[in-house]
């Protein structure tokens, strides 16, 4: 009787861990992409994270937004990386880091992950337009650096984002 008490009470404390995950139920599996964990792709699993440092922001270059749990590119995210493939182009020895971001909600694996689709669906749809793939580096900063602090819609709209950096322009 003791036993089965005890197996009782161990299966309702699992089944209580599993009910406060904080991502949703339907969505990315964060265990699917190869350095999620890390939040870094390494160029595709090469190498260390690039020099932040080394990098700036270019007004050619804006951030495009994404939906909620989301990372396909949006009709105006494509318009932006068309004109961005453009100035790239016309700066060959440019290179660009490329920073998945997501808003708060959502554990830090999963956000990470998400974050790293991001930017991996900017860098795919640049190397479509002609962008050599050897000058993009992908990293994802899940939640941790948010643009908005506040609690709502309206800023998480803000947080969810592809943000493009330039070295060498």
């Amino acid at each position: 009787m003791k036993g089965r008490a005890m197996v009782i009470a161990g299966s309702l404390l699992v089944l209580a861990a599993a009910g406060c995950a904080k991502h949703p139920s339907t969505g990315i599996d964060a265990s699917a992409l190869p350095g999620a964990a890390q939040g870094w792709d390494g160029k595709d699993g090469a190498g260390d994270r690039p020099d932040r440092n080394a990098y700036v922001p270019v007004a050619e270059m804006p951030d495009i937004h994404f939906a909620f749990d989301q990372y396909v590119l949006r009709p105006e995210a494509k318009r932006v990386l068309e004109a961005g493939a453009a100035w790239l182009k016309a700066r060959p020895q440019a290179l660009l880091m490329i920073e998945g971001h997501c808003d708060e909600r959502g554990t830090n694996e999963y956000n990470l992950t998400l974050g790293e689709r991001r930017a991996k669906m900017s860098k795919d749809y640049l190397v479509s337009r002609g962008i050599d793939a050897g000058r993009i580096s992908v990293v994802s900063l899940g939640e941790e650096q948010p643009m908005c602090q506040e609690h709502n819609e309206s800023c998480w709209m803000k947080n969810r984002r592809a943000h493009f950096m330039v070295k060498g322009q």
